[in-house]
């Protein structure tokens, strides 16, 4: 348990961590690619390794310099793996790496953490199943651990359900290439979180592959392509840079992060207009964006294409004059905790009337005061609510660890604020 102690925080420039999204999603598109890649800046953090260790497993030999990851990508070629992999609580990587599988030979099981049995992954299953792949949940719940027997993919067409996730759109985007008639992908209901896609298909186009898309309904992707190897930049991650813009909101003070630029992909770059709207003034340099604080309002938003920040919302929701509305989040449900039902249960804790909703929350802004704030081993919970604590005496963060899984180095750089 750390406590937040209650310090003027200065006018801050910092930086973050590279993008947890796009590390993901390039060290799989470099492991699958023609040659040997170099990622600078790539987030190095639980939920990474993680990916990077699996890719491993299946025969990519991926090695360290520095700051950056070398991949000596294989062609699409995956190794047999007889031990299963364990991928934890790492949603990502289970749902990616369920397709990448899908391209090797033998059997493959991924497993992972209790929480990972109870994280939907059906709707995957069934568009693999639907292309011939032999791909089944352990359990037979539609939850992993699942087993997936690789060979050669034929591809056509598939429909996909991504109410749940656009991960499971993202899984099947990111192996198509290596089909041998291409794969044409008809998006059945969702997707939520539309930025995720853009962000697959940002990675796939940069190396090289043709696509087409209609909106977020259909995408057609022409098989016997191939990743293209060279040397690519994660650009820092916005999701992680939402605490620090938090930070300025609720202090009135000005912390600028570094490397993030308008032209972003990132969904979570949109919290700057959510902000705006609250009242802050927002500043955009070329080296960085700044948020300087001012007094705040309720809004309504929806959230469904920025989930990751609900919860930063949700705090500076709390010191906001009015009543906030957040809707279109109830796949919150299925990350790591209950996003929702967590949010509101330690929002209630400091004193802020909240409720989680079918698919959102409502927050009445007011006064906080201290609390014991459970985590729930969700990253996202602790590095939120940490914020709350640099104007509320009394905040302690249980198993401060568990920001490890995403930003390791988060408690060094919020000492940075004061």
């Amino acid at each position: 348990m750390i406590e937040i102690f209650q310090k003027k925080i200065k006018n801050t420039t910092l930086t973050v961590p590279g993008s947890k999204s796009y590390t993901h999603r390039m060290l799989i598109a470099s492991a699958l690619s023609d040659g040997k890649s170099c990622i600078s800046n790539p987030l190095k953090s639980e939920d990474t390794i993680l990916t990077k260790s699996a890719l491993q497993k299946m025969g990519i030999i991926i090695k360290e310099k520095g700051n950056s990851f070398l991949v000596h990508g294989t062609g699409g070629r995956i190794s047999r793996c007889e031990e299963p992999i364990n991928l934890e609580n790492s949603g990502t990587s289970m749902r990616l790496l369920t397709s990448v599988a899908a391209l090797g030979s033998g059997e493959y099981i991924l497993t992972g953490s209790s929480r990972m049995g109870e994280r939907p992954i059906q709707d995957l299953l069934d568009a693999l199943i639907s292309l011939g792949i032999n791909v089944s949940s352990l359990n037979n719940n539609g939850f992993p651990p699942v087993r997936i027997k690789g060979g050669k993919i034929p591809g056509g067409k598939v429909l996909i359900d991504c109410h749940v996730s656009s991960q499971f759109l993202s899984s099947l985007l990111l192996i198509a290439p290596y089909t041998l008639n291409g794969m044409e992908i008809i998006v059945s209901k969702g997707p939520v979180s539309r930025p995720y896609i853009d962000m697959t298909l940002d990675i796939m186009e940069r190396l090289g592959i043709a696509i087409q898309r209609e909106g977020y309904n259909f995408f057609k992707v022409p098989g016997g392509q191939i990743y293209t190897s060279g040397s690519y930049v994660v650009e820092p991650d916005c999701s992680q840079a939402s605490y620090f813009w938090a930070a300025a909101a609720i202090t009135g003070k000005s912390v600028k992060v570094r490397g993030i630029s308008r032209n972003s992909r990132q969904g979570d770059l949109n919290f700057l207009g959510i902000l705006e709207k609250m009242g802050c003034r927002i500043t955009h340099d070329d080296d960085g964006i700044t948020v300087t604080g001012g007094e705040l309002s309720a809004i309504k938003a929806d959230m469904s294409d920025m989930p990751d920040v609900v919860p930063t919302l949700s705090v500076v929701a709390a010191f906001a004059k009015g009543t906030t509305h957040i809707t279109n989040v109830a796949h919150l449900k299925e990350k790591e905790s209950d996003r929702l039902g967590s949010v509101a249960s330690e929002l209630e804790k400091t004193g802020i009337n909240a409720k989680a909703t079918k698919d959102g929350l409502v927050i009445e802004g007011g006064t906080p005061h201290g609390a014991e704030i459970e985590t729930y081993n969700d990253h996202r919970i602790a590095m939120s609510f940490a914020v709350a604590g640099l104007i509320v005496p009394g905040i302690f963060i249980k198993d401060e660890q568990c920001v490890e899984k995403s930003f390791p180095d988060f408690w060094d750089v919020f000492m940075g604020l004061y």
